[in-house]
């Protein structure tokens, strides 16, 4: 069975780069090397997908 240890969160990488996102409410954990412009871009992109990564996180650690 899977654990959650954290909040419910993504990871988005570029290159070398992960960036973490928390998603309730949406806002950078760790930027880990993104640019500004892209972690506005990326924190955009989370929310108008909110409901959908959401789901998914509690799919999978529903299972």
């Amino acid at each position: 069975m899977r654990t959650r240890d954290e909040p419910q969160h993504v990871h988005v990488a570029r290159d070398n780069r992960i960036a973490k996102f928390w998603l309730d409410p949406v806002r950078i954990q760790r930027s880990g090397g993104l640019r500004r412009s892209e972690i506005h871009r990326v924190q955009r992109i989370i929310e108008e997908n909110h409901r959908f990564l959401v789901e998914a996180w509690d799919d999978y650690f529903n299972d």
